[in-house]
């Protein structure tokens, strides 16, 4: 999509200026196929630091509520956004993820559901679960390490791609899934969150 790549460059000139963004483990990002990443969520600068700091494109999820905004509603859209009702099981937004996926697309997810005020991790939410369970995708766990203060280094982590196999196999639910994604992104916060450079 032309206006994805125009937003980010954009983003990415705009990032490199001010906040100087530190990559690790990109070469986890599966080249091709189905991709679900899994991240901490902290500011709304969240999704195109992300989309900005790996090569493939990425599908987000986005509260229903910003396709409302005149403008920004039909911008999401056209990039790629789809949206999605909170605090309910929102089955359209299932199908259309799910869909993307068996198109071999990278998805991105942030499974707190909400950005977090204190910086640290809050519950995960069992869509993240269901994607991981429903797809063959590559699940990705992923950490964005703060602040967003201006001139100060934030830093992104992709962690290697989770091993859920024993769950897919075995039937396993999707909060049971998301319990685990979530383990790894804490545990990943805690090895990179010690933090960052000046």
């Amino acid at each position: 999509m032309i206006l994805y790549r125009i937003g980010k460059s954009l983003f990415t000139i705009f990032f490199s200026v001010v906040y100087r963004p530190k990559v690790i483990g990109k070469s986890n990002i599966p080249k091709e196929g189905p991709v679900v990443i899994c991240s901490n969520h902290i500011s709304n600068f969240d999704p195109p630091l992300i989309g900005t700091s790996i090569k493939r494109q990425i599908n987000f999820m986005a509260k229903s509520e910003l396709f409302d905004v005149k403008v920004l509603g039909p911008t999401l859209d056209k990039i790629g956004v789809f949206p999605v009702k909170r605090g309910a099981g929102d089955r359209q937004a299932l199908k259309l993820g799910i869909k993307y996926l068996k198109e071999n697309r990278v998805l991105c997810l942030f499974p707190e559901g909400t950005r977090s005020k204190t910086g640290e991790l809050g519950k995960g939410l069992a869509g993240a679960g269901f994607f991981a369970l429903r797809s063959e995708a590559a699940v990705i766990p992923a950490v964005i390490i703060g602040p967003y203060k201006p001139f100060r280094r934030v830093k992104v982590v992709f962690g290697e791609p989770l091993d859920i196999q024993d769950l897919r196999e075995n039937k396993g639910s999707a909060e049971q899934a998301t319990e685990r994604i979530m383990a790894r992104i804490q545990s990943l916060l805690d090895e990179h969150n010690e933090g960052t450079s000046k």
